[in-house]
């Protein structure tokens, strides 16, 4: 991940450039190249030593400190502490959610088993007992089905019946286990460029191989995930709909006729629909979960520049994190306002208040307090701290194209062209890449549409303006 800083850099100066050298950008999901000067750690770089990985955030900031690479600041020392102390509660943590996600497992096994035994056994005796009429049949066999059928189901249909299967389940298969209580996230504030983004990253890097669901989210790209997890929620639903859901197969092989198994698909679709979540919980279920694991274990989110800019962020914000909070998941944020001044224009008002109450429950709050903006302390000691090139002579453009060839090199592989998607179905066309590393001339990207495409690339910016 990028260091608040360089990101800085990289935007401020595609912002204000007037003609440049080509860009050097990555996808965000590519290995990044050490940045001159900073430390390599703060890239979650590979090749970074296992001693540094582990290391907590309090002893990765001394160390820097101790460098001369940061500057002592009482404010980020003191958030530092907290995160490793909150490092060392996790590691405990992370046994305790597996080992109740085992039985959790274990739980919703046997009571899926049960209810089907139980939703079987209901069939069994309305095929026998004749529940289904048949229209060519006499009066009197009409009337005596109509019968059994009252002695069979009692109450006022699906919801009755649904109702009475579960309270059957309580008492076969037991209570939900309870789920082990989360030690407490924490959400830092303070003013831009006091170091907060940089502490919350040293905490997630330091989080790597202890738990196994961890996600680092900037506001803008979480709201892009939030889009695209929804789209896929309501797709899945339409699916599981048909007849031929998957959710079903297992009704197609009992030995019923076509009326019972009807019977069948209507109450598994009654309970689909009964216990679905809304929207935004379905999607906060899928958020963090690694795609390539299974759900045991706990879970963090380390969520950068918290902020709600529109009705919708209020919205999906508190319904999603909410849910997380409320589910065990472990919350480190950051933002430039503390959590009761995030929503100043009073969008949504009751929603958001919900928002901060599971805030105020579930994350202690600190103030980063220091009045001093690092980003403007850019390092000038050595060729190495340059980041913007300028004036655009011949020696200049000899410095950049060697920055260019180290980086490609670092990173090992030829230099092509390739196409890459982006977001919304859309693909973004890069001129020259090599192993996650891009290169864009300055007229590719502001003279063309593509700027919304780069969101979703890191920029590490190397550039010549030879403007005003």
């Amino acid at each position: 991940m990028i260091p608040r800083l360089h990101r800085a850099i990289a935007r401020r100066s595609l912002l204000t450039s007037t003609a440049l050298l080509p860009a050097v950008a990555r996808h965000r999901d590519a290995p990044l190249p050490s940045a001159p000067g900073l430390p390599r750690l703060l890239h979650h770089a590979p090749g970074a030593s296992d001693q540094a990985r582990k290391s907590g955030p309090l002893t990765l900031y001394r160390d820097l400190v101790s460098q001369g690479k940061l500057q002592h600041d009482i404010y980020q020392e003191n958030v530092a502490t907290q995160l490793d102390n909150l490092l060392r509660r996790l590691e405990q943590y992370e046994m305790e959610m597996e080992d109740y996600h085992a039985r959790l497992s274990m739980w919703e096994n046997t009571r899926e088993k049960q209810r089907r035994r139980l939703l079987v056994q209901e069939a069994e005796d309305k095929q026998r007992d004749g529940v289904w009429i048949d229209e060519k049949r006499g009066f009197l066999d009409k009337l005596v089905s109509r019968k059994r059928r009252g002695n069979i189901e009692p109450g006022v249909g699906k919801w009755v019946s649904y109702l009475n299967r579960e309270k059957k389940l309580d008492t076969l298969v037991g209570q939900k286990p309870v789920a082990p209580i989360a030690p407490k996230g924490i959400y830092l504030y303070g003013n831009v460029g006091s170091g907060k983004t940089m502490l919350m990253d040293m905490f997630y890097g330091a989080t790597e191989g202890l738990i196994k669901h961890r996600r680092r989210f900037h506001f803008h790209e979480a709201m892009l995930e939030i889009h695209d997890h929804m789209h896929d929620v309501w797709k899945r639903r339409d699916e599981d709909k048909s007849i031929e859901s998957s959710a079903f197969s297992w009704i197609s092989s009992l030995p019923f006729d076509g009326k019972i198994k009807e019977w069948l698909i209507g109450e598994e679709k009654y309970k689909q629909n009964t216990q679905q979540n809304h929207i935004l919980l379905a999607v906060a279920d899928k958020f963090l979960v690694d795609r390539q694991a299974n759900k045991s274990g706990a879970s963090i989110l380390c969520f950068d520049e918290i902020q709600t800019i529109d009705v919708f962020a209020v919205v999906a914000l508190s319904g999603i994190l909410s849910r997380l909070l409320s589910t065990g998941t472990v919350l480190v944020s950051t933002s430039n306002k503390a959590p009761e001044d995030l929503n100043q224009d009073g969008m949504q008002r009751e929603i958001f208040l919900d928002l901060l109450s599971k805030l105020d429950e579930n994350c202690n709050k600190i103030l980063v307090g220091t009045e001093t903006d690092y980003r403007r302390l850019i390092p000038t000691d050595g060729l190495t701290q340059i980041h913007y090139f300028w004036p655009l002579t011949s020696d200049i453009r000899s410095m950049y194209e060697a920055m260019w060839h180290d980086i490609t090199r670092q990173t090992g592989g030829n230099i092509i062209s390739v196409t890459i998607p982006v977001m919304f179905g859309r693909y973004l066309e890069i001129p020259k890449s090599c192993n996650g590393v891009a290169r864009f001339d300055f007229e590719y990207l502001c003279g063309r549409p593509v700027i919304s495409c780069l969101l979703n690339l890191h920029l590490f910016s190397m550039q010549v303006d030879e403007g005003n």
